[in-house]
């Protein structure tokens, strides 16, 4: 959307901007018209950018990243947590079959009886047939290698059963594995003297019992609900962070349409605790103030352009008139007063024009390295007439400082600046002029002791037609656009002026510029 399209759809500008002057009055109050569209057409497209983005639903993608991020989070840690607890138990249980070997191996040394070369058998059974419910498997050897117990001769059957389970078993939950029952012998000794072997069969590398895999289902359940808890939560959250991040949002994009539609005044009152959005929300309140200063400056525009023009037409009309309709005599004294109406209101459009090409992104500084207290002093001494009639006493201080500038351009910034001060000084007061310098900048002051400008005025005195003179008086007034050109000058430079004032006190300005 170009700015002429906005202008049309955007009702604050439709005024009648021809109503009270011409073409220098169209020329002037172009650049507000231009900078308040192109605000109103940024401001406008972003609002709908945003209320585009919002359309898509920031709650809805909010909180699927959050549960996103939650189920990824979640399914990594059950991930990595059940190979390493897998891993580890796993290796638990490989330890506690070696263990286990050692116990049986031992407790079935610990039956031979060295006195009557003996053994318990009844002792050897129960061990035999707890290690079998446990699964393993033995057969008990003596010194001559001769069988004493065997678990498959006692009951085959059992044996079978338990081999098959646990066989069974491992095959459905670790098919990878490959794993089979294998016999290892293991020497029986008893005071340092060999006293048999025991042959152990058990399913290798590892197995697990029924007690095991319950343990494993019940973590691995426990894992499963923590992630569905974890998504529920998120999701909840997700939601609860989501309206309150989008609710400050949909609130802005609905201030910022009001601002589109001209409604300066609105403002975003929300504290969200968050430093990004309220700084969103103070960008915006900014923005609201900025363009409800410059409607009311456009508005102050129209009124003083139409003032500055309105007398000197008012005047040439009815002199034109009186000289056309033979009332009065076009004597000289008569036309010269017309030509002094025409010559300031060329004045006005000149100021305009001047404004027009310094603001202009074309304006092309002729830089050189000048003198500014020599340029100070010349001016100084061009004002010497208006100096002596009013009896001031004007003072140059400061270095002669060289700087890379335009001197025409320069000039008018002091011609401008040493024109206010002798014109609104009092008669009688001073006014000092003070150089300065730095390692990179040079610049000076102008102080006068004049009627001085109210705090309530110092933001806007760099505007186009703004005058702290409200009556206007053209004894003491011009047409308000000599400041604004002092400032897109020094800007120009890449400076900057500022001023500090108290009414009936005088004003001090200062003009910083770069060296190069």
């Amino acid at each position: 959307m170009g700015v002429n399209s906005l202008a049309k759809t955007c009702e604050p500008l439709e005024e009648p901007w021809n109503e009270h002057g011409g073409c220098s009055f169209q020329a002037s109050s172009g650049y507000l018209r231009y900078y308040k569209a192109a605000i109103l057409q940024d401001l406008f497209q972003q609002s709908c950018g945003m209320e585009v983005l919002i359309m898509k639903s920031l709650k809805s993608r909010l909180s699927l990243t959050i549960l996103v991020i939650v189920l990824l989070t979640v399914g990594i840690i059950s991930i990595f947590s059940n190979y390493f607890i897998n891993k580890q138990f796993t290796d638990y249980l490989s330890k506690q079959q070696e263990l286990k070997t050692q116990v049986i191996t031992s407790s079935i040394s610990n039956m031979y009886s060295t006195f009557t070369d003996t053994w318990n058998m009844d002792y050897i059974h129960a061990v035999g047939m707890n290690s079998l419910y446990e699964g393993y498997i033995i057969k008990v050897y003596d010194k001559d290698n001769q069988i004493i117990w065997d678990a498959q001769s006692h009951n085959m059957t059992l044996c079978n059963q338990i081999m098959d389970d646990i066989s069974n078993r491992m095959q459905i939950q670790y098919p990878q594995m490959n794993g089979e029952f294998t016999a290892v012998n293991y020497p029986l000794t008893l005071e340092g003297e060999t006293i048999g072997s025991v042959s152990i069969s058990y399913f290798g590398p590892f197995f697990l019992n029924e007690n095991d895999f319950e343990f494993l289902h019940s973590l691995n359940t426990i894992l499963v609900s923590v992630g569905l808890v974890s998504l529920i939560v998120s999701a909840i959250v997700g939601q609860i962070l989501a309206k309150r991040i989008s609710q400050p949002i949909l609130k802005t994009v609905e201030v910022t349409k009001q601002i589109a539609d001209g409604n300066y005044e609105v403002r975003l009152e929300e504290d969200t605790n968050t430093i990004e959005l309220n700084m969103l929300v103070d960008s915006i309140n900014h923005l609201a103030v900025s363009l409800e200063t410059l409607e009311q400056l456009r508005k102050q525009l129209t009124e003083d352009v139409a003032h500055e023009l309105r007398t000197p037409i008012s005047i040439l009309g009815s002199y034109l008139e009186a000289m056309t309709d033979g009332v009065w005599e076009p004597t000289e004294e008569r036309l010269g007063s017309c030509y002094d109406e025409v010559m300031r209101m060329g004045k006005l459009v000149g100021d305009l024009e001047k404004l027009a090409k310094i603001e202009s992104q074309n304006l092309k500084l002729d830089r050189q390295w000048i003198d500014l207290y020599e340029i100070v002093d010349k001016i100084v001494h061009n004002f010497q007439g208006e100096i002596a009639n009013k009896q001031l006493q004007v003072s140059i201080d400061g270095p002669h400082t060289s700087l890379m500038a335009d001197q025409n351009r320069l000039s008018q910034v002091v011609v401008n600046l040493i024109s206010n001060a002798v014109k609104y000084s009092k008669e009688g007061s001073s006014i000092s002029v003070i150089l300065f310098e730095t390692e990179d900048t040079a610049g000076f002051h102008v102080q006068d002791h004049g009627i001085g400008i109210s705090e309530e005025e110092l933001p806007y005195i760099f505007e186009r037609f703004y005058r702290a003179d409200k009556s206007r008086n053209r004894a003491t007034g011009g047409s308000g656009i000599g400041l604004t050109i002092v400032k897109a000058i020094v800007e120009a430079h890449g400076g900057r002026v500022s001023v500090e004032s108290n009414r009936d006190e005088g004003s001090k300005f200062t003009v910083i510029l770069p060296k190069e």
